[in-house]
């Protein structure tokens, strides 16, 4: 019923193996281990194992790693695919109440838990859609600046605790249904790495609901790499670039009248900046 993708990359083996611990359960058919570093050790360490295919391949980037194992997914009588980290960890339990959720609520293609950092504090990882500023710009503004747009941007003004159906989710979890890449596509191959995330929520937020669900809690160990990797960095600033290239800079009318419903939806007041 269950495919689950994680796309590694020199992935150390013990984080690797917490996360596939939290895949022990009977709904998962197939777990698509995508090696974008082509690595033996990895090769050597799924070997074996039942349920996990390993994929050798080059570095073509997150979303089209990821996009190999959807493809076999498709090929399959998966009902739900999960494109996941490997350094996302969670109780098994948790997909089940996903499953629950969207045999529930047919009108849903993708849905993202709670997210929490291993230290218990919430993770922000399901947001407006950005703007050139948040994404880009904000690196070279005043910290007190960033600090009022994220507030905004994050949605760090909503009750977590409830339901909102949002536009951009994180790509460290996103429980998808499977029939919905028949219609909406795959991840766009055009980003090596970190707005795809973005452009594929967008595109099922366009014809179904993309859900943030509090119902469970999941842990990710987040590194954010841009910004401590100067490497990373520019390939986080090039692949904006094609991201507001595709979608628009200044206008992008979905953005803005999406972020404006939502935004009111959520009652949010410009005092409570």
């Amino acid at each position: 019923m269950i495919t689950v993708s994680i796309v590694a990359y020199k992935t150390d083996l013990e984080e690797l193996q917490k996360c596939l611990s939290s895949l022990e359960n009977d709904k998962i058919s197939k777990i698509y281990i995508i090696d974008n570093s082509n690595s033996h050790y990895l090769a050597e360490f799924c070997c074996g194992k039942e349920k996990i295919k390993y994929i050798g391949s080059e570095n073509f980037g997150y979303g089209a790693g990821h996009n190999q194992g959807i493809r076999e997914a498709l090929q399959t009588k998966s009902k739900y695919h999960l494109v996941l980290n490997s350094d996302v960890y969670f109780e098994p339990t948790v997909l089940d109440k996903l499953v629950s959720y969207m045999d529930d609520h047919e009108d849903v293609a993708q849905v993202q838990p709670n997210i929490i950092y291993p230290d218990g504090t919430q993770q922000y990882t399901c947001r407006l859609l950005p703007t050139p500023a948040n994404l880009i710009f904000r690196r070279f503004l005043p910290k007190a600046m960033v600090k009022k747009m994220n507030y905004r941007y994050q949605l760090k003004f909503a009750d977590r605790t409830k339901e909102m159906n949002v536009p951009y989710h994180q790509g460290s979890f996103m429980f998808f249904r499977t029939q919905c890449f028949q219609e909406v596509g795959l991840f766009d191959e055009r980003f090596f790495m970190y707005p795809e995330d973005i452009d594929i929520t967008r595109r099922m937020h366009l014809k179904y609901k993309t859900m943030f669900w509090p119902g469970v809690t999941i842990v990710h160990a987040h590194r954010a790499a841009s910004y401590k990797n100067k490497k990373m960095l520019k390939i986080h600033m090039v692949n904006m670039i094609k991201y507001f290239n595709k979608w628009g800079w200044i206008f992008d009318k979905e953005r803005s009248a999406w972020n404006k419903q939502l935004l009111a939806e959520l009652g949010y007041k410009h005092t409570n900046e």
